[in-house]
């Protein structure tokens, strides 16, 4: 190995979900990353965050949020509908749906995250998906720049995972670009730990044990980063937390028992902690929402509340009326899924499961208070 070292390397590890309350009482990496500090999420699931941290905008903005929003015009699910009278003990299976969404991703030659979930396929005509783009390559986003655009502007040399592959895998790759001496910025991307904490919830010693597995994996890439640069900068940031979930609610076999017909009357998509409606004829907004005023465990968020959290979108385009559930609180069945689960995000950015976390071994060179200014230190910390 050559005695000459590059001058600095800045690493940011995103590591999904790993909440401030995740790590209250846990010990993770504190003599290495000292600096320590709480960021509010925004509202939304991973789909609306990680735009967020990789643009500094908001919702509104990125024009990022849930997956699946009502457009029949211009949906490309229309070839799926006869699927729809298949038995849904075949279609729904998580096998049939994974192989099928392969299939339509490969057929429309979407490069970003693509999953159809549980959205019935007799009714699968009515929606569109936002997420058709590989958020991390420049050029990603439904709108806005993200930080792969500037820092390819710049002509900054980077390191960025591949987010299709394993933690391993990317450590890996990470591995061998620091070996070279040559990237001035990395990203790292490590998405395993959401998966463990909807499974098993957040005080399970599972995640104690995930936990230190990172820090093992971590110190490795900090001593082999400082044998090659003269200054190593880490930050660990994530996205969201995670709630223990309490209680279900079958929040769609109340919206059917009106009697309202699905795509005449209104359309709805239910994912895992909202309900999210489009009104098509008179009378079917007041009647939805008088039920969803009555129940317990949820509520309706007013168009001033929505604007407040940056999610007041153009033309309605995720919802005419989102209703919300409290902290802990599963919408189940719903289209993201049909099975009980133990924890959950996506619930109000103002409950304490929702904050992220920023952990680094300097102060950063910004004020990092949400995690859209995530996307302002990478751009310090890359000199762009």
């Amino acid at each position: 190995m050559s005695d000459h070292k590059a001058p600095k390397i800045s690493m940011v590890v995103f590591i999904d979900a790993l909440g401030w309350e995740v790590l209250k009482g846990r010990r993770f990496l504190e003599a290495q990353l000292p600096v320590r500090r709480k960021l509010r999420s925004v509202f939304g699931f991973s789909s609306a965050c990680i735009p967020s941290i990789l643009t500094g905008l908001l919702p509104r903005e990125h024009r990022h949020w849930s997956f699946f929003y009502y457009s029949p015009k211009t949906s490309p699910f229309r070839p799926l509908k006869p699927l729809g009278f298949l038995p849904k003990s075949l279609v729904d299976r998580g096998r049939v749906r994974n192989l099928i969404s392969k299939l339509v991703k490969r057929a429309y030659g979407y490069t970003g995250y693509f999953q159809l979930y549980n959205i019935p396929f007799d009714q699968i005509d009515k929606f569109d998906y936002c997420e058709k783009q590989d958020l991390f390559v420049p050029g990603g986003m439904n709108r806005g720049k993200n930080i792969f655009d500037h820092l390819t502007q710049a002509g900054v040399p980077f390191h960025v995972s591949n987010w299709r592959e394993s933690e391993e895998s990317n450590l890996a790759a990470l591995k061998a670009d620091l070996s070279q001496g040559k990237i001035k910025f990395a990203l790292l991307y490590m998405a395993a730990m959401d998966a463990l904490l909807h499974e098993v919830g957040k005080a399970s010693p599972l995640v104690d044990d995930k936990l230190a597995w990172y820090e093992t994996q971590l110190k490795e890439v900090l001593r082999l980063a400082a044998e090659h640069y003269e200054e190593v900068r880490l930050f660990i940031c994530s996205d969201h937390g995670m709630a223990t979930i309490h209680t279900h609610l079958d929040l769609m076999r109340q919206v059917e028992g009106l009697g309202l017909v699905f795509g005449r009357d209104y359309t709805a998509t239910y994912d895992s902690t909202m309900g999210r409606f489009w009104f098509h004829q008179a009378g079917s907004r007041e009647r939805i929402t008088q039920l969803l005023e009555q129940v317990p465990g949820g509520r309706i968020l007013p168009p001033e509340e929505l604007k407040r959290l940056g999610c007041d979108f153009e033309g309605d385009q995720f919802g005419e009326l989102i209703f919300l559930t409290n902290p802990g609180v599963l919408i189940v069945p719903s289209h993201m899924g049909t099975k009980p689960i133990t924890g959950m995000h996506g619930y109000h950015p103002d409950d304490a499961d929702s904050d992220a976390s920023l952990l680094s071994n300097v102060e950063p060179p910004t004020d990092p208070k949400v995690i859209t200014d995530v996307f302002h230190l990478m751009r310090a910390e890359a000199g762009v």
